[in-house]
Order: C-alpha cells, then sequence, then structure tokens
C-alpha cells in the first residue's frame, strides 16, 4: 500500500463528484428534450439552462478551492481541467439546447436522438469513473465503455449529416441540423476529453 503523507482535501472530491452527476442530470433533460419536442420544449430548455449555471457555478467553487488550498489530493491541473471538462458538457448540451429553439425547428431526427442517448451513457459511465478518483480505484472498465461511446458518436454524427444530404431538400433546414449534430457531438468529445484526464490521474497515482 503506498503511504500518503499528504493531507487530503475531500471538498475537492465532493465538488467533481456533484458536478460529474449534474452532468448526467443535464443529459438526461436533453434525451427528454429531443423525445418531447416541440411539446415541453420551453420548460425543459429552461430546466437544461439551469444545470448549465449549476455547471458553472461547480467549476467557479473548484477554481476558488484550488486558489485557497495549498496542497492538493492530486495535480492541481488535472483538477481544473477535470472540472472544465465536465462543464464543457454541460456548455456543449446547453447550446445545443438552444439552437433548437432559436433556429426554429419543428421536428427531431433518429440520429439526433440516439445522439443524446450516447451523450447520457457516457456522462453516466464518466460519473462512475469520477467517484473512483476517490481513493484511486480502478476506473478501467468505465474509461473503455467511453472510448467505444465516443465511437459511436462519431458513427453517428457522420451518419445524421449524411442523411441530411440524403433526404432534406431545404438547404436551410440543413445547415441548421448540421450545426445541432455537431454540437452534439463536441458534448461527446468533451466526455472523451474528461476520460483522458482522468486516465491522466490514474495513471500519476497509482
Amino acid at each position: 500500500m503506498r503511504l500518503r503523507l499528504i493531507p487530503q482535501n475531500r471538498e475537492f472530491f465532493q465538488l467533481l463528484a456533484g458536478a460529474s452527476a449534474n452532468a448526467v442530470d443535464i443529459a438526461r433533460l436533453l434525451v427528454e428534450l429531443l423525445d418531447r419536442f416541440p411539446a415541453e420544449g420551453g420548460e425543459l430548455i429552461a430546466r437544461i439552462k439551469e444545470r448549465e449555471h449549476t455547471g458553472d457555478r461547480h467549476t467557479h467553487e473548484v477554481v476558488r478551492l484550488l486558489n485557497r488550498t495549498f496542497v492538493t489530493p492530486f495535480d492541481r491541473d488535472d483538477i481544473y481541467r477535470l472540472a472544465a471538462a465536465l462543464d464543457d458538457i454541460c456548455d456543449n448540451v446547453d447550446e445545443a439546447a438552444d439552437n433548437l429553439a432559436s433556429y426554429g425547428v419543428r421536428t427531431v431526427p433518429p440520429h439526433a436522438k440516439a445522439q443524446a442517448d450516447v451523450i447520457l451513457r457516457a456522462t453516466i459511465k464518466l460519473d462512475e469513473a469520477v467517484h473512483h478518483v476517490d481513493g484511486f480505484k480502478d476506473s478501467d472498465s468505465e474509461l473503455e465503455a467511453l472510448r467505444e461511446l465516443e465511437d459511436e458518436g462519431d458513427r453517428l454524427v457522420r451518419d445524421g449529416i449524411a442523411e441530411l444530404f440524403r433526404t432534406e431538400e431545404d438547404p436551410i433546414s440543413i445547415i441548421r441540423w448540421k450545426d445541432i449534430h455537431e454540437r452534439l457531438e463536441e458534448a461527446v468529445d468533451a466526455c472523451e476529453n474528461a476520460a483522458d484526464v482522468l486516465e491522466a490521474i490514474l495513471v500519476k497515482n497509482r
């Protein structure tokens, strides 16, 4: 067993766990939004916006804690990078939801709904892995699942955009949905980025 003489600040683990749980919540709201849109769209978009603000608060709390903590439980740059990656997930989900309303969308294509499902599954695996940081427990299975979900997300965005060009005649609609598909893919990429940070943390602290 590795003897740790450095005092542990448990608040970092609590804040990161709160941020990852919030990412799951916002992803679940996104799935509901795309399933129900345009019915209940306004309410769900508002709830997504609230979760995005919650994500911002988690990130700000992590930064404040870093600024007043001399010794951190693991590399302070990794703590910030993980918090920022979790926040990026929320930002991209929020922007995709905003675009859905502002672009005047009326129907949601199946590929977009599938992308939202990938985001939700990825945030669930990410949340599990973040909880393993406390104690630096093995997270290989969760990280591997995240890699597979990122591959699935890549396939979905390619297929979704290709489907647009095959079936959609309105060029404005193509532009709108291409942008939304790509924004949803950015949320998946943020999950992968968080997985990269987590892997670095575990490698450094084993």
